[in-house]
């Protein structure tokens, strides 16, 4: 009886012990059976700081629903856009390569003649191709017409503007301008549905309109699609300039109309997560906060912070690259985790194409999958390297680990008064010649003090890395034509 009785308990033991194990199981990605196929949200701001919101410092206004977010998920903290501009960072974005292959540089205007060539796969043809449907709203600015729009680039649907919210024929204090200033030439602005112009934009009014416009758009869209899977695309138009905000928000936020501004993106934020939880989808969503490059500083109190980093939009320091990044989804990955790995934009689509084993584009792609960074993994560390391209094909930095190698070049300088403006004017335009110097990023994220000198070792590797780099992309500071580099789309 005694033996019987103690092989019973010896059994429990192990059969508890077996239970006990099974829940501390190496966590990954397939751990979960829908994590094949979850829905996928990228909310993308344009020219919002690294230090913009309240949960990376950003003040005196108030972003609870984006606090909410990075307390149910990951925060990254060494987060990059591609570049520093909007076209080519949204071209990197959704392809996964930098835009210097690509031929993408700069912003296109209306007139550009230049696209996204659409021989490149998108994240939206992908996805697509999985059977998700995949919808769009806002900011395109990669193509203004036909065949270069949205709907010509994997997306079922779209709402939205072609390009940036500025180019339009109207004075900063909304007044329109005649065609003797070169602003004045702009084509009205168009709100796109489909392939169609529903709409003007014709007034700093209609403007306060879009950050509604948008959201609306894509609780209609979640709401359509929420029995089956889908990707969203949510391109905000603000905090760039012309901002405007809504009467429910206009003069609320106490911290000026940038505030203001501020407040309504995190209300948007929060309606996506309500419609997802009323829904019955915020379980299984993947939701990518993050912005498509830093401050555009001469608008001065019009533009957001940096967070203490060096300069902002249009340099290649990181003040105009580094963006915050804020990843949750509830059944991967833990929530209230920071993220100190390098990481960038550009890792995204090589990472939804593994957790939804979706097949990489055919075309040679720069990002890496931070799947493993995503679930916690002990000592992942999938990207190492990233490079500062700026300007058409100018390799002004590297960066490797925690060290960055700035090139000698010339950069755009928010650091003389005159280059700052106020209440939606710009200052006047700044350079500065730039020497060659290398910072540690890990004590000196502002990038202050240079240490070449002191590590003449580091200088060397990085170089070598540098010039690989050169061979395949290019570099116009040094006169090197890329042997990788591919054709932009042609607007006839």
């Amino acid at each position: 009886m005694k033996r019987a009785l103690y092989l019973i308990s010896v059994t429990t033991i192990l059969i508890t012990l077996g239970f006990l194990f099974a829940g501390f199981k190496k966590k990954t990605i397939t751990d979960n059976i829908a994590a094949s196929s979850p829905n996928i949200i990228i909310i993308f701001m344009d020219d919002m700081g690294y230090g913009d919101l309240e949960c990376y410092g950003g003040f005196p206004y108030h972003t609870p629903s984006i606090n909410k977010l990075a307390s149910q998920g990951m925060r990254f903290t060494n987060f990059y856009a591609a570049q520093a501009v909007c076209s080519a960072s949204r071209a990197a974005l959704l392809t996964g390569s930098y835009p210097n292959r690509m031929g993408v540089s700069g912003a296109f205007m209306p007139d550009s003649k230049i696209a996204l060539n659409p021989e490149e796969e998108t994240i939206a043809e992908i996805l697509k191709a999985k059977g998700y449907k995949t919808g769009m709203v806002g900011k395109w600015h990669l193509g203004q017409k036909q065949p270069f729009l949205p709907l010509q680039q994997g997306f079922d649907e779209y709402l939205g503007l072609p390009y940036s919210n500025d180019m339009w024929p109207v004075d900063y204090n909304g007044s329109p301008l005649d065609t003797s200033n070169r602003r004045g030439k702009y084509p009205p602005l168009p709100l796109i549905d489909g392939n169609s112009t529903v709409r003007i934009i014709k007034t700093l009014e209609d403007q306060a309109e879009l950050t509604s416009i948008y959201t609306e758009r894509a609780q209609q869209f979640i709401q359509k699609n929420k029995s089956k899977p889908f990707f969203l695309y949510m391109a905000h138009s603000m905090p760039h300039v012309p901002i405007a905000a809504s009467s429910k928000f206009k003069g609320k936020s106490g911290a000026g109309l940038y505030g203001d501004v501020m407040e309504e993106i995190d209300w948007s934020v929060g309606e996506i997560m309500k419609t997802l939880e009323a829904n019955g989808l915020a379980k299984n969503t993947l939701v990518i906060f993050t912005s498509d490059n830093g401050p555009w500083l001469t608008f001065g109190n019009h533009a957001g912070n940096t967070g203490g980093l060096r300069e902002g939009k249009g340099s290649a320091w990181d003040g105009g690259v580094k963006v915050p990044c804020i990843i949750r989804w509830p059944s991967i990955v833990n929530a209230g985790t920071v993220c100190n790995n390098l990481s960038s934009t550009i890792d995204l689509l090589p990472t939804i194409c593994s957790i939804t084993k979706s097949k990489l584009p055919v075309r040679k792609i720069d990002g890496v999958d931070i799947s493993d960074l995503l679930i916690g993994k002990k000592g992942a560390n999938p990207r190492d390297e990233f490079v500062y391209y700026y300007d058409r094909n100018n390799l002004k930095g590297i960066r490797k680990g925690n060290w960055k190698l700035v090139f000698p070049n010339t950069s755009q300088t928010y650091k003389v008064a005159s280059a700052i403006g106020a209440d939606g004017f710009p200052g006047k335009y700044a350079s500065v010649n730039v020497p060659l110097a290398l910072y540690d990023l890990r004590t000196d994220p502002g990038e202050t003090l240079d240490l070449q000198d002191k590590f003449p070792d580091v200088v060397k590797q990085l170089m070598s890395i540098a010039d690989k780099y050169r061979m395949e992309l290019g570099d116009d500071l040094t006169k090197q034509t890329g042997t990788e580099v591919r054709q932009a789309g042609k607007v006839q």
